[in-house]
C-alpha cells in the first residue's frame, strides 16, 4: 500500500522525501523549485497529465504528444525545456520526464498538482516505504528523444 499522506506532509515540509519501492530501491521525490539549488542531471519530472508537458517543454507537435499519451510501457522522455524551467534538472537545454500510469503512483502525482523531481537514491534510510514497485524501475522502460517537430530517437529500449 502507498500511504500517500505521509508523503505530501513531507514533500510539503521539507520539499523532498525519500521512498523505499516494492523492489527495494530507494528514490527522493522533490519540488522542482528545489533544482534551483541542486544540481539533479539525473532528476526525471514526473507527470500525472498529458497536458503538464506544457510547462515542462517548449512547444510539441501533436505527434509528439502521441507518442506520450499513447505509450504502453514506462516511458522517458528527454525534450527541449521550457527556458522557465529551474536550470539543475535541464541538461543541455533538455529536460527528462515521465507520464506515470500506474493507478496508485499516479493518484500520488495527482495530490501533489505540480511536477516534481524523481531521482534514484543512494542513502540507506528511506522516510517512507512501501510494497508497490515503481514503474521506472521496471526491465522495459524505455528513454526517447522526443523534438518539438515530432522527431523522436531511441535513447534506450
Amino acid at each position: 500500500m502507498l500511504d500517500q499522506a505521509i508523503i505530501l506532509v513531507l514533500l510539503k515540509e521539507k520539499g523532498k522525501v525519500y521512498i523505499k519501492e516494492g523492489n527495494g530501491k530507494i528514490f527522493s521525490l522533490r519540488k522542482g523549485s528545489l533544482a534551483e539549488n541542486e544540481i539533479l542531471e539525473k532528476g526525471i519530472y514526473l507527470l500525472f497529465d498529458l497536458f503538464q508537458i506544457r510547462t515542462l517543454c517548449i512547444s510539441f507537435s501533436e505527434v509528439s504528444l502521441d507518442i506520450v499519451e499513447f505509450a504502453s510501457k514506462p516511458t522517458i522522455y528527454e525534450s527541449p525545456a521550457n527556458p522557465l524551467l529551474p536550470k539543475g534538472a535541464v541538461v543541455n537545454g533538455l529536460v527528462r520526464f515521465s507520464l506515470i500510469r500506474e493507478p496508485n503512483w499516479n493518484k500520488l502525482l495527482f495530490q501533489i498538482a505540480q511536477p516534481v523531481l524523481f531521482t534514484e537514491e543512494s542513502v540507506l534510510e528511506a522516510d517512507v516505504q512501501t510494497s508497490l514497485p515503481f514503474p521506472l524501475f521496471h526491465t522495459g522502460t524505455k528513454e526517447l528523444f522526443l523534438g518539438p517537430e515530432g522527431e523522436v530517437k531511441i535513447r534506450k529500449g
